[in-house]
């Protein structure tokens, strides 16, 4: 059965500064997370979005093996992981979220539609130790308090479990880029936080992880056909030389 796609699907890439620049910022409308993404729910999965292409190339192989393991997707969004994880043999998989919209889009794909929880990151409705494996991607530069979620999610990880960060890269975001889209009320930017590198490790320390690896991404040629969809391709040169996304590999030591 074909998929209808929404009219105001446009396609767009991460708010860049100097498309602020060529447009005015008063163009742009920056909103509060929630609002901002009610409204990209409704087209997410529907636009390319280079930042995603990246992070998802490169982190498949990584991907530890999940048959029968319990695995958290925080911050689930549309489920584009947790729908992964399963197709991999996740044994319990749950994805939680605090956009309505957004696991209202999830809930749509029959693998995940039944593990969705809409819930905070910084108050999680599990016990103790259950999780074997948590992803948590794009969310990071939408917490101001790291601490607190790297307490919650030791308190909710098994020993030894991993424990994957994904992110705009800090540099990426110095420079100005941020999550952004368009649909048919205009240009939109989420806002965000900054974390340093240093900052998010040292945050995550106090609750028993260790960084085992900080994997720093660049944009490549597979994703130049996505800015070549968007009509950007002018932008992609430029693209490349920043690095675009941090991945902090974490394992849970336990409290110390």
């Amino acid at each position: 059965m074909s998929r209808v796609v929404p009219r105001e699907r446009q396609s767009d890439l991460f708010s860049d500064p100097r498309e602020v620049s060529r447009h005015g910022a008063a163009e742009i409308a920056r909103v509060s997370v929630r609002v901002g993404y009610e409204r990209w729910a409704r087209t997410y999965d529907y636009t390319p979005n280079p930042l995603l292409a990246l992070e998802e190339r490169y982190l498949m192989p990584l991907l530890p093996v999940l048959t029968e393991k319990n695995v958290l997707d925080v911050a689930c969004g549309t489920g584009r992981w947790l729908a992964q994880f399963m197709a991999r043999g996740a044994g319990l998989g749950v994805g939680i979220d605090l956009s309505p919209a957004m696991l209202r889009a999830a809930a749509r794909k029959p693998a995940v539609s039944s593990r969705l929880v809409l819930a905070d990151c910084l108050q999680l409705p599990f016990r103790p130790m259950v999780f074997d494996f948590v992803m948590c991607s794009f969310v990071l530069n939408h917490i101001q308090d790291v601490r607190a979620m790297a307490c919650e999610l030791g308190r909710v990880m098994k020993p030894e479990g991993r424990l994957l960060i994904c992110e705009l890269h800090p540099e990426a975001h110095a420079r100005g880029w941020r999550p952004g889209f368009r649909d048919l009320r205009g240009a939109v930017q989420v806002e965000t936080l900054h974390h340093s590198s240093e900052n998010v490790v040292d945050s995550f320390q106090p609750s028993g992880f260790e960084c085992r690896e900080l994997h720093t991404l660049f944009f490549g040629e597979p994703e130049r056909r996505i800015f070549q969809q968007a009509r950007k391709e002018g932008l992609f040169a430029d693209a490349c030389r920043v690095p675009a996304v941090q991945v902090y590999d974490f394992r849970n030591l336990g409290c110390r």
